[in-house]
């Protein structure tokens, strides 16, 4: 018998990561010195009540209905943006930045959350209409216009972590699109030589390598041209970039580079990350009992580094299941989006994985000194309320999307 109702397997992966978030945040409130993250479950538990409702009212909105109003979100998304570098302010460990819309002393919410969402809706509304993929750098300009505007009001902020969500979920929908992954790669060279520029040896063999596959794939020539000359100016636009980021990200990294130039300062996050995972081992020191969490040692545990605490008191055992339900979710999006009966779906559902994957990846591999800090929340575990209840909308979305595809003969 055909199941009508939500998906099982996405509420079951949803519901278990939920609880193991729930406990781990629970745990990084026990501490032995006052520390923001105390209590901080028992309001966690009030954003997870939020956003279930705006799961279920999402849940109750027709792709058809989110598909015609899908510009007029994405342009409701950019004026909150623009107003948020107005009005915005900062806060925690954020507090130079403007990221929050703040009215009468209380923080509403982070409206980067909710363009990150908007720009998924409207991106698929855009790539659903087009006939075949765009199979040139040309091709790809209005997609890259309409995730590179929120992205570029984010980095104003500045908020380089959720500018980089937006760069997951352009290329995640692209290649869902059917972009061939070779253009894809072009349309990211330019952001390959910047980071490589540091590096004389590997930003030449970079450029050898660019132009051996300029040439096997047969570019336009004239694209092919504008692509290298773009490469090549990239040594110089790295001096221009690092001097226009602010210094506490010029310190982030530096501090990634060479996590021992500043132990106490500007590394300090990233060695006490390590130290907290490595001192777990195989099976943790016990749950509420790690060290660096009891002492405080560990800043921001209770957003931004709450995953050292799955290391350090569940131990490899503990981040292996953590990961484990991670890639169960993930898979569980990857087939809702391939069984969607329409474009628009499938796209919106690939795009909420891109935008939540990028979000892992970018907090798991800061705390293991794989990605330089950015200060970006974990699904389902890191406290706090514009992204759980962006994450509640972006559930419900899939969820309708899983439900028509039952409907039209898909069984569980």
């Amino acid at each position: 018998m055909r199941s009508r109702g939500p998906d099982r397997m996405l509420l079951l992966f949803t519901g278990l990561l939920l609880l193991y978030g729930l406990l781990v945040l629970y745990s990084a409130g026990q501490t032995d010195t006052p520390t923001n993250a105390a209590g901080a479950w028992t309001r966690q538990l009030v954003w997870v009540g939020a956003a279930s409702v705006a799961g279920f009212l999402a849940f109750q909105t027709s792709p058809r209905i989110l598909e015609w109003i899908a510009p007029g979100i994405y342009a409701g998304a950019l004026l909150l943006l623009l107003i948020t570098l107005v009005i915005g302010t900062g806060a925690g460990s954020a507090a130079g930045t403007k990221s929050w819309i703040e009215v009468g002393g209380m923080r509403i919410g982070q409206p980067a959350e909710f363009a990150k969402l908007a720009t998924v809706l409207f991106l698929a509304r855009y790539l659903s209409t087009l006939r075949e993929p765009p199979d040139s750098l040309r091709g790809l300009i209005p997609a890259c216009i309409i995730a590179g505007v929120p992205m570029l009001l984010v980095l104003k902020q500045p908020d380089l972590g959720s500018a980089i969500v937006f760069t997951g979920i352009l290329f995640a929908m692209l290649f869902w699109a059917g972009v061939r992954p070779g253009l894809l790669l072009l349309l990211a060279s330019p952001a390959i030589s910047l980071l490589l520029a540091a590096n004389t040896a590997l930003w030449a063999g970079w450029m050898l390598l660019l132009f051996i596959l300029l040439v096997i794939w047969r570019v336009y020539v004239s694209e092919g041209v504008l692509i290298y000359l773009v490469n090549s100016a990239m040594g110089v636009v790295a001096l221009v970039v690092w001097n226009k980021l602010k210094p506490y990200q010029q310190k982030r990294i530096t501090a990634f580079i060479n996590p021992d130039l500043d132990p106490g300062g500007a590394s300090y996050q990233a060695l006490q990350s390590k130290v907290a995972h490595g001192s777990g081992g195989m099976l943790g020191t016990g749950y509420t009992e790690g060290p660096q969490k009891r002492m405080g040692f560990l800043p921001e545990q209770h957003t931004d580094f709450i995953f050292p605490i799955v290391g350090e008191e569940l131990g490899f055992v503990g981040i292996l299941v953590a990961l484990g339900l991670f890639l169960g979710f993930f898979l569980t999006l990857l087939r809702i989006a391939r069984r969607a009966t329409d474009p628009f779906g499938g796209l919106v559902v690939f795009g909420v994985l891109g935008l939540l994957f990028t979000h892992m990846w970018e907090n798991v591999g800061m705390t293991v000194n794989l990605m330089p800090i950015t200060g970006i929340p974990l699904p389902f575990f890191s406290y706090g309320g514009s992204f759980m209840i962006s994450t509640g909308l972006a559930l419900g979305l899939v969820l309708r999307v899983a439900w028509e595809s039952r409907l039209a003969g898909y069984a569980d």
